[in-house]
């Protein structure tokens, strides 16, 4: 069990979630249930040897990452896995419904290997291979043009490995549609921010010639914006919609509203897809997209 901040979470929870589920008690010193869950949480620990792995958030002391998740209520339990938010329950349920949840979604016993053994761990299936799932999506689009879910996920793809002239190629029959697809636009909003920074030697450089002229004048919402596309080239998401967050704070209708539809853009690009949940169950929110979401709301509202 290990006690989380918020200088810690991105290592204990978001990285080690990749290596397996991590679940995530939020938690305060002064909540009864809590005391009755705690326990039955570390015991099951101990007892699932290494298919999971507790971390336990003071909601009291970590406001800002229960505000990531929405709690509303402790004691609150989110499991991760891939870096994403999968499932959860709220309350002190019993042991036997705690197990009864892991056991969803931990690996079996017998597919966890003892540390001690000296073997080799299995490949990953295909679809972890970027280069696999790139041919997977090509086929998909090559066999069903029309599909425009699986272009933008293979457009997607392609510039996140840096492949920005086959995914120009690739974006090409449905350029025409970027105005009226919230997905495409999306697309054409990342290669154009990737085109406004060509001619630098890096986005790197371009953000800082951005920032000189910001320094000079608060309101020049050319440079922020033109910053806040540098950003997205680099793909450094919530910094790019700190800096959109900066024009609309002063301008919301600034270039015909290009901050608040570029902002849209990119909660677009890192939503990840949802996952399957039972009937009657919601999925659960990306915590990243769901604070970015609640911002814009905040200031587009206000």
């Amino acid at each position: 069990m290990i006690d989380v901040t918020v200088e810690n979470f991105e290592a204990e929870v978001v990285a080690a979630s990749m290596q397996m589920p991590v679940l995530v008690d939020f938690w305060a010193p002064w909540c009864g249930p809590c005391k009755t869950l705690g326990p039955i949480l570390e015991k099951l620990e101990t007892e699932y040897a290494g298919r999971f792995r507790l971390v336990k958030i003071d909601s009291d002391q970590e406001q800002q990452i229960a505000g990531m998740f929405g709690i509303r209520s402790i004691p609150t339990c989110v499991l991760m896995v891939n870096g994403q938010p999968v499932d959860g329950f709220m309350g002190a349920q019993p042991e036997g419904q705690v197990r009864a949840f892991l056991d969803k979604h931990v690996p079996p016993a017998d597919a966890v290997a003892p540390e001690e053994d000296d073997v080799l761990p299995e490949a990953a299936p295909e679809e972890a291979d970027p280069e696999a799932a790139l041919e997977t999506l090509q086929h998909a689009v090559a066999t069903d043009p029309a599909n425009d879910d699986a272009r933008f996920d293979y457009i997607k793809l392609l510039l996140q490995r840096g492949r920005d002239d086959d995914a120009k190629v690739a974006f090409a029959p449905v350029i025409a549609k970027a105005g009226l697809s919230r997905k495409l636009g999306a697309l054409k909003l990342w290669m154009d921010a990737i085109d406004s920074v060509a001619g630098s030697a890096d986005a790197a450089s371009a953000e800082a010639g951005f920032d000189a002229k910001i320094a000079a004048n608060k309101r020049d919402f050319d440079a922020r914006y033109g910053r806040a596309l540098a950003l997205i080239a680099s793909q450094r998401w919530t910094d790019a919609m700190d800096e959109l967050l900066e024009i609309l704070m002063r301008d919301k209708a600034w270039n015909d509203e290009a901050a608040r539809k570029a902002y849209v853009g990119v909660l677009e690009l890192i939503e990840q897809p949802k996952v399957k949940v039972a009937d009657g169950q919601i999925p659960p929110e990306d915590p990243v997209v769901a604070t970015y979401r609640r911002r814009l709301s905040s200031v587009v509202l206000s």
